[in-house]
């Protein structure tokens, strides 16, 4: 299945999921769940000696649970038990806490959110937006993202009409990226202190507008010359982050200095608009 990690917010609460774009439903974290529901000290604990009991009991809703990787404590992917929907209901069940009923409807209205911005994209859109003033990221930044996200998609479109898969995403963005700021994208993490982050959610406005030159060139270009192979796909890919490259150069030599920035998003934001913006 093709899987999207995302933190979601209970009662300011985190609760980490799995998107299963295959069968079109949220897999939850079951310990994030169990530290919502109890506010026990060692959610961990909590959930692993009530897993031993359902066992013991037959229910095989314990047994049914999916193991997947995703980002622990310490920024790393840690496989987690995770549940579905109506897992999680099951599981609720065995919970005795005032926070279930409440619980339960958040759930279902994650859910039922997802469901509808698939069918209407602009509803992802206004999530995002919402997400990122939470975060306390600046009007003007959140601009210049959520264009970058509508510049990315006609560039995954423009992928796959071409017959690029979703595996080869990744190869080619590499390949846009460090034409235009001379790293790959793995480089680039690192030379801003990242993990997991999102790279481009802990990029400076201008580095975004680069990005976005480097990937709505290389759609342009690849609407023009029509690549059939994925060989042909990398020659695109390169052309497009060569006009981006061609900017910064352009735009460092008037500033005399780099636009490359190692600031990232923590060194700005702690959730309040009151913070610095990054610029």
């Amino acid at each position: 299945m093709t899987k999207h990690n995302k933190v979601q917010i209970f009662n300011e609460q985190r609760v980490r999921t799995v998107w299963d774009s295959e069968y079109e439903k949220w897999y939850f974290s079951v310990v994030d769940v169990v530290a919502v529901l109890t506010d026990s000290e060692n959610p961990a604990n909590y959930w692993k000696v009530l897993k031993n009991r359902l066992k013991k009991e037959g229910d095989e809703t314990v047994t049914n649970c999916n193991r997947l990787k995703l980002v622990a404590a310490d920024g790393k992917m840690r496989f987690t038990d995770v549940a579905d929907q109506q897992q999680l209901f099951r599981i609720i069940q065995s919970i005795p806490s005032p926070k279930a009923e409440p619980f339960k409807q958040w759930m279902a209205q994650v859910a039922s959110d997802r469901i509808d911005q698939i069918q209407d994209p602009e509803l992802s859109i206004q999530q995002a937006v919402s997400d990122y003033r939470r975060l306390g990221y600046s009007e003007e930044w959140i601009n210049q993202r959520i264009k970058g996200i509508e510049v990315r998609k006609l560039l995954t479109d423009e992928w796959k009409r071409c017959g690029i898969t979703e595996k080869q995403y990744g190869l080619l963005t590499d390949i846009i990226t460090k034409q235009w700021s001379g790293m790959s994208t793995k480089e680039y993490k690192g030379f801003k202190g990242l993990k997991k982050q999102n790279l481009r959610d802990n990029m400076t406005n201008i580095e975004i507008a680069l990005n976005m030159l480097a990937e709505a060139s290389t759609t342009e270009i690849s609407k023009q010359q029509n690549p059939h192979t994925f060989n042909q796909n990398i020659g695109v890919a390169a052309s497009g982050g060569k006009v981006a490259k061609a900017a910064r150069v352009e735009l460092e030599t008037r500033l005399g200095h780099s636009v490359i920035s190692r600031s990232k998003a923590s060194d700005y934001l702690s959730g309040s608009n009151d913070n610095k913006e990054i610029e």
